[in-house]
Parts: C-alpha cells; sequence; structure tokens
C-alpha cells in the first residue's frame, strides 16, 4: 500500500469513528484535518469535497462491514449455520471498537433519508446489497431444507432488518442492557417460524 493510500485509510478510520457519533454531517474538512495532524488542504487534496468525503466514509464503512460481517459469516456452512453467523456479526458489527457511536449506516439513514444526492445513493445502494445478501442466505437455507419451501425472502430479510432496528434503538438510545438477550430470543422466533 502506498504512503498516499495509506494516509487516506487513517484519515477514513478517523472520519469513520466521528461519523458513529456525530453523523456524516459532523464531520468537517477542517476538524478532521486537525483530528489527522494535517493542513486542510492537504486533507482536502485526498478528498476534494465535503460530499465526496462522506461517500468515502460510506465507502469505508461498507469495506469493513463486508469485512467484519460478510467474510467471516460466509466461511459457515450453508444454510442456518450461515444465517445464525451473519446474525451474530451483524450484531456485534453494533460495538465494532472504530465506531464507537455505533452503526454508522444507521446514523447515516436518520441523517440521509430526505437528502438526496451521491451520500445517499451510495447508502442507499450498499444497504440494498445487504438486503440481497440477507435473502440470499435464506433462500440458501430453503434450498438447503433448513427453511420451508413457501418462505417468503423478502418477508423474512424484512424482519431480520427490523431485530436489527430495534436492537440498535434499545442498546444505542435506550441503554437496555437486555438488549442482545432480546434481540437474540427474537431472533430464534424467526428461526423457528421459518423452519421446514
Amino acid at each position: 500500500m502506498s504512503k498516499g493510500a495509506e494516509t487516506r485509510r487513517a484519515i477514513l478510520g478517523e472520519a469513520l469513528s466521528l461519523a458513529s457519533t456525530r453523523g456524516l454531517g459532523g464531520v468537517s474538512i477542517g476538524e478532521l484535518a486537525k483530528t489527522a495532524g494535517m493542513s486542510k488542504s492537504g486533507l482536502f487534496a485526498h478528498f476534494k469535497s465535503k460530499e465526496l468525503l462522506d461517500v468515502a466514509v460510506l465507502e469505508e464503512a461498507r469495506d469493513r462491514f463486508v469485512a467484519h460481517v460478510m467474510a467471516p459469516a460466509l466461511r459457515a456452512p450453508r444454510g442456518v449455520p450461515r444465517i445464525r453467523a451473519l446474525f451474530e456479526r451483524w450484531m456485534d458489527w453494533e460495538t465494532a471498537e472504530f465506531q464507537p457511536g455505533g452503526c454508522v449506516f444507521m446514523a447515516a439513514a436518520m441523517e440521509l433519508d430526505d437528502q438526496p444526492g451521491p451520500a445517499r445513493d451510495h447508502l442507499v445502494a450498499s444497504q440494498r446489497d445487504w438486503d440481497q445478501a440477507l435473502r440470499t442466505a435464506a433462500k440458501i437455507a430453503v434450498d438447503e431444507g433448513h427453511f420451508r419451501a413457501d418462505l417468503d425472502v423478502a418477508q423474512w430479510a424484512f424482519e431480520m432488518w427490523g431485530l436489527a432496528l430495534s436492537y440498535h434503538w434499545y442498546s444505542r438510545l435506550l441503554r437496555d442492557p437486555r438488549a442482545l438477550e432480546h434481540v437474540r430470543a427474537a431472533f430464534e422466533r424467526l428461526l423457528q417460524s421459518s423452519v421446514a
């Protein structure tokens, strides 16, 4: 990795951490330059605009999500074991050390849902990709005979999203110490309702 690429990666790590606590709007080029120990012009040279910085932060988050959640889970056996791995890694994502304020996608979704532009477009694309990955995992579980043949995989993915959103709400906003216990119980009920 080149020095420029290493510097960019370090900057994005700082920006991702800030975005998880303050939202993308709270990540300014000036403050990020100070945090990274750079001049504003030096940092600006890496991203060219605040808009492109926001997109780069979301790309970094997506790459880390793939590395932290998807890649390890895909090593699990097909079907329900893989779905369990996806679920556990997804819940673990919420508390990853590089995002001290919780899931950057959740923060960005609240911020960007009604703001058209490249950052929203990137967020929507990455979340649609994840939704499709969940549907595919459910379809594979059907194909493996773990889930019933008539399972509506779109509905199943919707309910998995509901679990993740509830977990985020209860763990981050309400600081419920039993949030993980509750979401695991709800996940087990979803699995039981899906089995062949």
